[in-house]
């Protein structure tokens, strides 16, 4: 019977040890012990998934100036229908992206943010509601006057 991916794992950890290698240890001590023995190969998706990561956060945080001198974020993502049946988002330039797909990467941003919001609600109530603070924290989900502020510094 083959072993399961997670059994192999653990006959690598095994091995580790039964070879005589420093124990305890980390994750990547083993990780790359196992690799340079030839142990482990990662699979293709793998490798795949994670340059299309690193390629997001680069993406991410590419910026250029505009023309009234705000840094703005360049490359957008937008989570569209496609005929190739293709799960993920994509991804484009905002000075030459579809109005269309700007309209969908900034309601789709903004989705987050309210995302992030309500589970900081959620989290500050549960805090509040079960830990019993002399002074329950108090959150405000108007972030005009942030903004406002904000756009005075970046003047």
């Amino acid at each position: 019977m083959a072993l399961t991916y997670t059994e192999q794992l653990q006959a690598i950890t095994q091995s580790y040890r039964d070879a005589g290698e420093a124990w305890p240890t980390t994750l990547k001590h083993i990780a790359a012990w196992a690799i340079n023995r030839g142990l482990w190969e990662p699979q293709r998706i793998l490798l795949i998934t994670k340059c299309a990561e690193d390629l997001g956060r680069a993406m991410r945080e590419e910026f250029i100036t505009d023309p009234q001198g705000r840094r703005v974020r360049a490359k957008h993502a937008a989570r569209m229908d496609r005929d190739e049946g293709e799960q993920g988002a994509l991804w484009d330039d905002i000075r030459t992206a579809s109005h269309e797909h700007m309209q969908v990467a900034f309601q789709q941003r903004r989705q987050g943010i309210v995302g992030d919001c309500h589970r900081l609600k959620v989290d500050v109530g549960s805090y509040n509601d079960n830990r019993g603070p002399v002074e329950p924290i108090q959150m405000i989900f108007d972030f005009t006057s942030d903004l406002l502020e904000m756009e005075m510094v970046n003047v």
